[in-house]
């Protein structure tokens, strides 16, 4: 991403949260109704003409190719996050942490379901400042910003930059890292997994998301023109792990693999059969990893 603009790809991402609304209901795995804000204007027009006729905006999201695909894949990923959100929170957590925050609209989206919560957003500030602006209900809300070049920032310096906005590290943490590591280079990955295990006691838990590292080396068609349009509004796909070799690479590191699920598989547990073939099978994956 360049440093003077805030990211395309976040609002990308988010305003496919808020098509999510319009899938078929039992398609449905998640409500963002804040996503949208951060579109770009078509696709702004295009929402509100989908709320006027929301039968009509169905049968075009199901007749479309382009963009539905990822609006069923983050219909997944969502669900998937705020499911360990829940868990963790069940279990008396309180902290959490939002590596590369972009869009994220959970502390408005959950806070009536879980309340107590207090939210730590670590971003880019042209992407922070972006969202401050457009999503004014966050000053309600339980979250405290901590301003972050992932590039270029020392790593080892964040665990103080969030002790700063009052992040207590004897107590247990849950970071969501979601979106952000197919964007980095292996060192900053390094060092991003290095602090927050600097950052988070045992009983913290990390969330992220990953590229398996076949799709990248080996892409497919959909892969390469997904790359070639990340790529040219300067967000290019640098990173992914080998599946198997994840569970020793986290060990190393102070983690311990909880999960590691592909969308496909939880496409298959969640949607009905008939809308699982909007997932492609080209190795986007979950992990839930817990603090040793």
């Amino acid at each position: 991403m360049r440093a003077s603009q805030a990211s395309k790809t976040a609002g990308w991402v988010a305003a496919a949260r808020t098509f999510g609304r319009y899938l078929p209901a039992q398609c449905q795995l998640c409500d963002d109704p804040y996503g949208v804000r951060f579109a770009e204007a078509w696709l702004q027009r295009l929402e509100r003409a989908f709320r006027s006729e929301p039968a009509l905006a169905q049968r075009v999201l199901l007749g479309a190719r382009a963009g539905t695909g990822t609006v069923f894949y983050m219909q997944l990923r969502t669900r998937f996050i705020d499911d360990a959100l829940r868990a963790f929170a069940a279990r008396g957590g309180r902290q959490v942490v939002l590596l590369g925050a972009g869009y994220d609209s959970r502390a408005l989206r959950l806070r009536a379901e879980l309340p107590g919560l207090r939210y730590y957003e670590v971003d880019h500030p042209a992407t922070q400042a972006m969202k401050r602006e457009l999503l004014p209900e966050l000053v309600d809300a339980a979250v405290r910003f901590v301003v972050w070049d992932f590039q270029n920032d020392p790593m080892a310096q964040l665990p103080h930059a969030l002790a700063a906005q009052g992040h207590d590290r004897s107590q247990p943490t849950l970071t969501i890292w979601e979106g952000v590591t197919m964007y980095l280079e292996p060192a900053a990955i390094e060092a991003t997994v290095a602090a927050v295990a600097a950052y988070s006691c045992i009983g913290s838990q990390l969330v992220f998301t990953y590229f398996d590292r076949d799709r990248l080396q080996r892409p497919g068609l959909r892969t390469r023109a997904l790359s070639r349009l990340v790529a040219s509004v300067g967000e290019p796909f640098r990173f992914g792990w080998q599946p198997t070799a994840l569970p020793q690479w986290l060990a190393q590191r102070d983690f311990t693999l909880h999960d590691d699920t592909d969308a496909c598989v939880l496409a298959k547990q969640l949607l009905p059969q008939q809308y699982q073939h909007w997932v492609s099978r080209d190795g986007r994956r979950f992990v839930i990893a817990d603090r040793m």
